[in-house]
């Protein structure tokens, strides 16, 4: 089971920092700052690579995480880290601390890169662009000035009522920057109560 690894890990690494896990890619995503850095899956600790530790890493033996997503592999940048590892702290450690100046360099990165076009809101899709875009919503612009329950009649208009919640939760995280999971159950009741107007 991935529990007892994942209560070692986070042990490990609380003098890093606020240390938490969410569910992710099948195992378990090990975060600091909001940062993803490490991945326990399969038993198996896997810290992040950067273009350095990567070549490293490979000439080291060690493999990255794959995973299966809509039928198509996808290949992580997690590399599973040789068990002796846990035996030699200091090392592990500093791949750690490595690995989260990666992820948090990354983040800042995404968060200066501003999206130009819907589909690359976060939960959104070149598919959302697409229905939104037959909804009458053509641009970024366009979608922040409509809102979520807007964009969601309006697509509800053009698809006959068939439309799951889920969108509307995606779109209301989108344009708040967000996962859709992390929209409070307040804010979900005051986007049904607009629903039901």
């Amino acid at each position: 089971m991935d529990k007892a690894i994942l209560k070692n890990t986070l042990k490990f690494f609380d003098s890093l920092g606020k240390i938490k896990s969410r569910s992710m890619f099948g195992g378990f995503g090990i975060f600091c700052e909001d940062a993803m850095f490490a991945l326990v899956v399969n038993e198996t600790l896997h810290i992040r690579a950067g273009k350095e530790t990567e070549i490293e890493f490979k000439n080291n033996g060690m493999r990255p995480y794959k995973y299966t997503k809509r039928n198509f592999p996808v290949t992580t940048k997690y590399y599973a880290i040789p068990h002796a590892w846990w035996d030699q702290s200091e090392l592990l450690m500093s791949y750690a601390k490595n690995a989260l100046f990666i992820a948090l360099d990354n983040k800042k990165e995404k968060k200066s890169a501003l999206p130009t076009r819907i589909k690359d809101l976060p939960n959104l899709r070149l598919n959302t662009e697409r229905l939104l875009r037959k909804a009458g919503i053509d641009s970024l612009e366009q979608l922040k000035e409509a809102g979520a329950l807007d964009a969601f009649q309006a697509l509800q208009k053009t698809h006959n009522n068939s439309l799951s919640l889920d969108m509307l939760w995606a779109l209301e995280g989108a344009l708040d920057g967000k996962h859709w999971t992390v929209i409070t159950p307040q804010r979900r009741n005051e986007l049904l109560a607009g629903l039901n107007l």
